[in-house]
């Protein structure tokens, strides 16, 4: 009798962690669903947000499921579309490393979904959330390289986020589904047909990216409900000659490392928090940047700054230089090393940097502009020898007085090594929602995700978002 294929692994995997539950891990994933709801609430207004609201509701169909933010349900896809481009469209949603992928953007919002169309307990999503991230991370690392020191889906312009994370969110809407495992082992082939996304809108404009979790997570949706209707997906979909990792990632391809351990050691709680709405490139660039200013250092006294960081990263927060030092738009200058190291130097919100500090206005602040024109990009030969596994950086500033003063920061904040407390995450939530929820209203939303283990379904946690009957307000963007 043959071994089972990957896919299968990962799909008994999700059946027998359905069955068991998910333990202690229960609190790892509620932080994942608090964290993608504030993401989403605070990006209601975005032009993406709108396009891809507007597409929703011109498909139309059975109303299963809420889009964030307003009194609009939609079929469980189209939901998940809107709500997965909202998690993923600031650029505030979690980071795994070194797969470099951000995967609850697309697992959350399919996972939310599917829970909220079939009336699934808050166990059951909190489940099906945790493992959808973990299929999304160990995806991601079988397509890491180490002679590389890079993602392969990365340094090949393919955005791992959306192509892994259309697979994690299958999993866990055919999870929610109640699919058995052969069902699960479907969902995963035909969702792995589906996953796609291109990284050029980085370095050179496009908002396109904005929807790539949105598309992911709806294909999620879509793949799981095929698979219930009997849709069936290649057994070898995942290691095969023409599957999804030999097809993305050639011969740097590791399908061993997607079931390494699975079941036993569990790579989600290594999944870094975000605490700025920024490119996770340019954090540490932050971290050097808000010390310096700590240590009383104002940009009157600044001849000029080199911010040093990995060279992969380089590629995509430093070049092209004259294009980061001026970015033409405040989500432009979410992806720019110089913008965001003057931003933090001069002072931001939130926890060092927020949304306040990526509009298109702030992103023409002269003195801001001023600053950035001061910061040179360049390869820092200590941070690649630690990149992927953080995102280091060190700022040096060259003083007009003559002194040159030194920081360097190789352990991200918001991961293991540096975690984001309980209030910190509480507090971004908050922050993030708080134009369509007073603070009290919001932490009440905190507690009710925070306790979701305990829920029966979605419905009393639904009821205090905004746009709802019980929320505060219509936000339709």
């Amino acid at each position: 009798m043959s071994a089972p294929t990957v896919a299968r692994r990962l799909a008994e995997f999700a059946a027998t962690t359905r069955a068991e539950g998910i333990g202690e891990l229960a609190d790892d994933a509620a932080r994942r669903v608090l964290d993608a709801l504030g993401n989403g609430l605070a990006a209601l207004d975005t032009p993406a947000a709108a396009a891809v609201r507007a597409v929703a509701a011109e498909w139309s169909g059975r109303p299963e499921a809420t889009a964030l933010g307003s009194s609009e349900r939609h079929p469980a896809a189209s939901a998940a579309l809107v709500n997965g481009t909202l998690a993923h469209a600031l650029d505030f949603d979690d980071t795994h490393l070194p797969s470099v992928l951000h995967p609850s953007a697309s697992v959350v919002p399919a996972a939310l979904a599917v829970a909220e169309a079939s009336g699934a307990s808050g166990a059951s999503l909190l489940a099906a959330v945790a493992v959808g991230v973990e299929v999304t991370v160990r995806l991601g690392m079988a397509g890491y390289s180490a002679e590389l020191g890079n993602s392969v889906f990365f340094e090949r312009g393919q955005h791992a986020t959306a192509i892994c994370g259309a697979v994690g969110a299958a999993t866990a809407a055919a999870m929610l589904r109640g699919l058995p495992a052969e069902g699960i082992t479907h969902a995963i082939g035909i969702a792995a047909s589906m996953g796609s996304g291109l990284l050029e809108a980085n370095r050179t404009g496009g908002t396109v990216k904005r929807v790539h979790c949105g598309w992911a997570a709806h294909s999620a949706v879509t793949a799981a409900s095929l698979a219930a209707h009997g849709l069936t997906g290649p057994p070898t979909v995942v290691e095969g000659r023409f599957g999804l990792l030999q097809a993305f990632c050639g011969e740097y391809a590791d399908p061993a490392a997607v079931t390494a351990d699975l079941g036993d050691r569990w790579l989600l709680p290594g999944v870094f928090f975000k605490p700025y709405p920024c490119n996770h490139f340019t954090h540490a660039g932050v971290d050097a940047a808000l010390r310096l200013r700590g240590r009383d250092v104002t940009a009157d006294q600044i001849d000029r700054l080199v911010l040093g960081a990995p060279t992969a990263a380089l590629r995509t927060i430093g070049e092209p230089l004259a294009a980061k030092q001026r970015p033409e738009s405040g989500y432009h200058a979410a992806f720019s090393g110089p913008y965001t190291v003057a931003a933090a130097l001069l002072g931001g919100g939130g926890l060092g940097l927020f949304h306040e500090d990526f509009t298109d206005t702030a992103a023409r602040d002269p003195d801001r502009l001023a600053l950035a024109a001061k910061v040179e990009c360049v390869p820092d030969a200590r941070c690649d020898s630690i990149f992927p596994h953080q995102f280091p950086a060190v700022l040096t500033a060259h003083l007009r007085d003559g002194r040159t003063l030194v920081e360097r920061v190789e352990v991200n904040r918001g991961g293991p090594g540096n975690p984001l407390s309980a209030d910190e995450l509480t507090t971004k939530f908050r922050l993030n929602t708080a134009e369509v929820l007073p603070a009290e209203h919001a932490t009440k939303v905190a507690d009710r995700v925070l306790g979701l283990a305990s829920e029966p379904d979605l419905g009393a946690l639904f009821e205090l978002l905004p746009g709802s009957a019980g929320g505060s307000g219509e936000r339709v963007g």
